[in-house]
């Protein structure tokens, strides 16, 4: 009998677990019925990812063969992690590793710096007036293309007629050639890159700055808080959150560079490698030859899968320090 009854209660289970599965099932089909017209939008945004990312993942085995263009893809010799040897014991891999991870970590201390701070000003600003003309100047650059930019920069640059050099000419200074001159590029590069960047990631400071609670800062001002002490224990703490997720994205991407920052800002002057050349303009170098297809795609490997990992990691890390702040 007793046998019988954990039998019985066993089957009970199984029934109100199958009854569940046909309500959650009838759930989800009403969410997607009530959705329909949102699910419908997602469907473009999946056929790209789709088309552009998961498709051409099929190529990655080209990182772990010999690839020959009249052999194509499979017909191409095994070589298994050759490709990978044969870059990080190169005289190149520190060097493209130094720049990729050093300016990577330039960026996100400087845009994050610089951004909350603009948005900090840009909060301080009650005409509505002079509030959308600074916001509007400071988005403007994030429109315009890096070749664009390029242009813009070797205006300013130009060995003869830069404007920089004329100024520097104006006040009896010596003018620089700066293509040929590869120290001054580890500040021109993260100059250029926060011009054209800051607006857009100030704004989206400003949108959380808005908001905060102005019982708060009232509050404060009442009980005789100066601005800084304002900004240090209210505005700052509030910014934590959006800072902690953008730094997790911008930390997957670290390994990977702005190709249109380092390729059209110093011109793919051979003679600036030295402080410009990242993994990504190495693998377009070699893509553009075509001898090296199989080393190249063994580099874009490794930084996709750094990537991944980084972003796991520091994810993990905020997630042990405030779960809250944490992006999944």
């Amino acid at each position: 009998m007793q046998y019988d009854g954990k039998v019985l209660g066993l089957m009970a289970e199984i029934k109100k677990e199958q009854v569940n599965l046909t309500i959650n099932r009838k759930s989800k089909w009403r969410t997607f019925r009530d959705n329909f017209e949102l699910s419908v939008m997602l469907i473009p945004g999946i056929l790209f990812f789709l088309i552009f990312s998961y498709i051409p993942m099929f190529g990655v085995i080209i990182a772990f063969k010999d690839y020959r263009n009249n052999l194509g893809i499979l017909g191409s010799k095994w070589v298994g992690l050759r490709n990978f040897k044969f870059f990080f014991t190169s005289q190149d891999a520190w060097r493209i590793a130094r720049n990729t991870i050093g300016y990577g970590l330039v960026f996100i201390i400087l845009g994050i710096v610089c951004s909350v701070t603009i948005a900090i000003l840009l909060y301080e600003i009650k005409n509505k007036f002079a509030l959308k003309f600074y916001q509007t100047t400071m988005i403007l650059p994030h429109f315009l293309s890096w070749v664009i930019v390029g242009y813009i920069t070797y205006i300013l640059l130009e060995p003869n007629m830069g404007i920089l050099n004329q100024i520097l000419q104006f006040f009896g200074m010596k003018s620089i050639d700066w293509y040929l001159e590869p120290k001054y590029w580890v500040v021109i590069l993260p100059l250029v890159n926060v011009w054209k960047t800051v607006g857009l990631s100030c704004i989206m400071y400003y949108a959380a700055l808005m908001g905060i609670d102005e019982q708060l800062f009232e509050a404060a001002t009442v009980d005789g808080a100066s601005k800084w002490k304002q900004v240090k224990y209210i505005t700052i703490p509030s910014l934590v959150p959006l800072m902690t997720v953008l730094t997790i994205l911008h930390v997957g991407n670290i390994i990977k560079g702005d190709f249109g920052l380092f390729y059209n800002i110093p011109r793919n002057v051979g003679l600036l490698y030295p402080t410009t050349d990242i993994i990504d303009t190495y693998i377009y170098r070699g893509l553009q030859t075509g001898d090296d297809i199989g080393i190249t795609t063994a580099v874009g490997l490794f930084q996709s899968f750094v990537g991944l990992v980084m972003v796991v990691a520091t994810n993990k890390i905020v997630k042990k320090i405030s779960p809250e702040n944490s992006l999944f």
